[in-house]
């Protein structure tokens, strides 16, 4: 299913469920030798996330205002090339795992056929004191239709 958002912007699931978001790299991302730094591929993630939220049809914004929060607890990365200036990658992003409380997302960034990076993070639900709580039920029956 292939969504647009604006003229130049296409998200779309595939097969996998994966939920696929375009990124340019940006010159801001990138290091002295021209290479996206290290800890650009983090926000990166965080850009598949935040989309593949919305396309699942509830943003952050919708569990923040609930009084929720999905906490990084744990994030691994594994780096197979590098991506340069003016790259344009994909960042295709998909939950591969729930509980009670707590989630993992998986992450893989293509430029062209070629992976660049693949990684995973583990999120806590928490509420607005910063204690973990059960997922809220509203984004639970997403994450059952997800996984």
């Amino acid at each position: 299913m292939e969504i647009q958002m604006d003229n130049n912007t296409r998200f779309y699931e595939d097969e996998e469920g994966f939920v696929h978001v375009p990124v340019r790299v940006r010159y801001a991302d990138t290091d002295k030798m021209g290479i996206v730094y290290y800890g650009t591929y983090p926000v990166y993630f965080e850009i598949g996330r935040s989309e593949y939220m919305r396309q699942k049809g509830f943003t952050y914004r919708t569990l923040e205002e609930m009084g929720f929060h999905l906490v990084v607890v744990r994030m691994e990365l594994k780096y197979y090339n590098s991506a340069e200036y003016d790259d344009n990658l994909t960042v295709r992003t998909k939950i591969s795992e729930w509980k009670s409380r707590g989630l993992t997302f998986q992450y893989k960034i293509y430029r062209d056929k070629d992976i660049i990076v693949e990684g995973k993070t583990m999120h806590i639900c928490t509420n607005s004191n910063k204690k973990p709580v059960i997922i809220p039920k509203q984004l639970q029956e997403i994450l059952r239709n997800a996984v």
